[in-house]
């Protein structure tokens, strides 16, 4: 499950960087830059992208 949740999260952090970077970048301190970013990255991840995954790899977790 631990590389399921990876799997989810990399590509999510990443993709909001690129979309979202520059925003970030202006909030100060990095704690608050952080909270920020996981606002937004935890729901995507948890609600659609963790299920999505378990859907299609289904199988290959229950082994």
């Amino acid at each position: 499950m631990a590389i399921l949740i990876w799997i989810a999260i990399y590509p999510t952090v990443t993709i909001i960087a690129m979309l979202l970077g520059e925003h970030f970048e202006k909030i100060k301190p990095l704690p608050l830059q952080t909270l920020a970013s996981t606002l937004i990255v935890v729901p995507i991840a948890v609600f659609a992208v963790v299920p999505a995954l378990q859907k299609a790899l289904g199988s290959w977790l229950s082994k």
